[in-house]
């Protein structure tokens, strides 16, 4: 079952128009969340960021588009999807249809989609450098719009070669994230993760790994530019995205890294999402 603006409707009867602004122009926004029995895995941070980039968007959010409203929404749809206790549930937000570039309105519809989560983590994972474009390094590269034609492209590339994932890089040639998340590179006590500057999504999950960091003495964590010649350097290498919270990174080219610590921070993000 989908939910179209409200109304809960099966997935093959939904169709959309040809003048539909996501498809014509990729006018949208999209948070993905997962749900684990009837719970919504940092709603309020997954809310909190689809509010900022609807407004720096200029997208008009309804006055019902509460945070209790939207969250009531998903798990009306979860229940009616009922197969399973752990879901995948993407809020596509989109501008209504009409106008070319300048549209008609700047009212939204909403599409709510469920599937079952069957996300496992992998004992080894590879990653390189994806070169053939770049992602730009300004602050409309931090949004999670619905024109991810760079991500899909370096998916292509990965599939083709035998990868899981690859990075991508900026026009100054810095890492910026991968292709399904964000990145930390860990040096001796010090993580590093890409600023924002730097182009990458402002990750849900990436925000609690720095805050679970920040209370670890242990560690520092810096927010910062990452040339691609430190991960080659680096004793170890993990992802992040709201479905698979943390992903080791085993390989990259011929380097082999370590995962322990990457280990030990997932066990602290399980915390932190059962508790929150």
């Amino acid at each position: 079952m989908l939910n179209f603006n409200g109304e809960l409707l099966p997935a093959n009867t939904f169709l959309i128009s040809s003048e539909n602004r996501a498809y014509q122009y990729g006018d949208a926004l999209f948070e993905t969340v997962k749900v684990q029995r009837n719970k919504i895995a940092f709603w309020e941070d997954h809310y909190f960021r689809l509010m900022a980039s609807m407004r720096m968007l200029r997208m008009k959010i309804p006055m019902n588009f509460t945070l209790e409203f939207l969250q009531e929404e998903i798990l009306k749809t979860v229940v009616a999807h009922s197969k399973t206790t752990s879901y995948r549930v993407r809020i596509s937000v989109s501008r209504k249809e009409g106008g070319l570039y300048t549209p008609l309105t700047n009212e939204i519809d909403y599409l709510i989609k469920v599937s079952e989560n069957t996300f496992e983590t992998k004992d080894t994972f590879t990653i390189d450098i994806f070169k053939d474009f770049y992602n730009s390094s300004g602050l409309m590269s931090t949004l999670k719009t619905t024109n991810r034609m760079l991500n899909t492209v370096a998916s292509i590339y990965a599939f083709e070669n035998d990868l899981d994932a690859c990075i991508l890089i900026n026009e100054r040639k810095g890492v910026v994230e991968v292709t399904n998340g964000n990145i930390f590179v860990v040096k001796d006590n010090i993580i590093k993760t890409p600023a924002l500057t730097e182009g990458c999504i402002k990750g849900v999950v990436r925000k609690k790994i720095i805050e679970i960091i920040h209370k670890n003495p242990d560690y520092t964590i810096e927010e910062t530019v990452i040339s691609p010649f430190e991960i080659q350097k680096a004793d170890e290498v993990f992802i992040t995205n709201a479905i698979m919270g943390i992903q080791a990174v085993t390989h990259y080219r011929k380097k082999i890294f370590q995962t322990e610590i990457g280990a030990k921070l997932s066990k602290n993000l399980l915390v932190v999402e059962m508790t929150s």
